[in-house]
């Protein structure tokens, strides 16, 4: 029974909600799922070197769907120094590593980022543009009557494309819409099914991934005789995510 403390925070989040779906953009920052760091005093390393014994490893597993690039990130302000961070990107699940020199020490750090498939309503206008303009051309060539009945018929297909694009045989058509803006998180969204195995490599992805980027970053520093040394946080455990997943497949 909620209490009526809990209902003016239930308004509020609705009404948050509300302002995100109107006005909001695409949730480019996301949530921090997991995070560590860990330190080697009088030590020093070129950050590309390891970034590239990551990029060797991560490629030699041949990880699907797993995409890999370096960002850059500011350090303060728009005007401060960037930091290059190696990007591992998978499902909407970013994996974020630094390698950077502080003072005379040295540290290396990882992030687990989710960043939700959130439709908003720029993203429903575009598409309304989008099928309008369509439509205009079926009149236009078809009369208005056949390209009704064309229009409609139109849309029942795309949707059974994407209901249909995980299953097997159409892997690339998956891989394609996850990629194109505005369809991939429309997609993603409304029509993508969180199966078994997609939670199940999800957990794996994110569990074996920092381990191997620890290692590596143990072996660099192991072979200089230096010590590396974890330091403690106050981020969000990985265990946080299986909150935000389902305990089975949803029905769409």
């Amino acid at each position: 029974m909620a209490t009526s403390e809990s209902k003016p925070k239930e308004k509020g989040l609705i009404l948050r909600r509300c302002i995100d779906f109107v006005f909001g953009f695409e949730n480019k920052k996301g949530d921090i799922l997991d995070s560590w760091i860990y330190f080697a005093d009088s030590f020093n390393f070129p950050p590309k070197e390891f970034y590239a014994a990551i990029e060797k490893e991560m490629t030699a597993r041949k990880i699907p769907g797993m995409e890999i690039s370096r960002e850059e990130f500011s350090e303060g302000g728009l005007l401060s120094d960037k930091r290059i961070y190696l990007r591992l990107f998978r499902e909407r699940l970013a994996l974020y590593t630094c390698a950077a020199p502080f003072g005379t020490g040295y540290f290396f750090s990882f992030r687990a980022v989710y960043v939700p498939a959130l439709v908003r309503l720029w993203h429903i206008l575009v598409l309304w543009f989008f099928f309008g303009v369509i439509n205009a051309l079926l009149i236009a060539l078809l009369g208005f009557t056949f390209a009704g009945v064309a229009f409609i018929t139109l849309l029942f297909a795309i949707a059974a494309v994407f209901r249909n694009a995980t299953g097997a045989g159409f892997g690339d058509l998956d891989t394609l819409l996850l990629k194109i803006p505005i369809v991939s998180t429309v997609y993603q969204n409304w029509f993508r099914e969180d199966t078994f195995y997609r939670i199940d490599t999800r957990t794996l992805y994110l569990q074996t991934l920092p381990e191997i980027v620890r290692k590596l970053a143990e072996e660099v520093t192991a072979a200089k005789g230096v010590k590396l040394l974890p330091q403690r946080g106050n981020l969000p455990a990985l265990s946080e995510l299986g909150k935000s997943l389902p305990s089975t497949p949803p029905k769409q």
